[in-house]
């Protein structure tokens, strides 16, 4: 299968992947990735999840919407190492319209082991930093959160 098609069908799935190669300055004197990282390849994978939905972070912002962390946490269930790469999937687990939650599954590429589950909570703000509805502010950015939730 074509990897535009796998694509597709990954979106149609609800279900947005994100690979990342492991560097040696993630980790620490164990030679492992050192826990910190998984909260920062977590954020990564949330911006690569808004730009497969057609709204990236920075569009966000220039139309006025911030987006920030309310809440993160990682259970980490095994090691990952110096030289390997980590699948995340991410999902919405809810969405409101003035708060986000998602799901991170941290998986190795190669052997499918699971190695971090993770979550987000986030809401969104205004230039002024006031809470906004997506419905009312910025229909089109609530649709497409619509539909990947889905």
């Amino acid at each position: 299968m074509s990897p535009i098609f796998l694509l597709k069908e990954f979106c149609l799935l609800n279900k947005h992947f994100y690979e990342h190669k492991t560097q040696y300055y993630e980790t620490d004197q164990m030679r492992i990735i050192h826990h910190s990282n998984y909260i920062r390849w977590f954020e990564e994978a949330r911006i690569d999840f808004m730009d497969q939905m057609g709204m990236s972070y920075d569009q966000m912002e220039k139309m006025g919407v911030i987006i920030p962390v309310l809440s993160v946490s990682a259970d980490y269930k095994s090691m990952v190492r110096f030289g390997e790469t980590v699948i995340i999937q991410t999902t919405i687990s809810s969405y409101n319209g003035v708060k986000l939650a998602l799901d991170y599954q941290v998986t190795d590429k190669e052997t499918g082991d699971l190695r971090t589950m993770g979550s987000s909570l986030h809401c969104f703000l205004n230039e002024a930093g006031r809470p906004v509805s997506l419905k009312r502010r910025a229909p089109v950015i609530h649709q497409l959160f619509l539909d990947a939730s889905k």
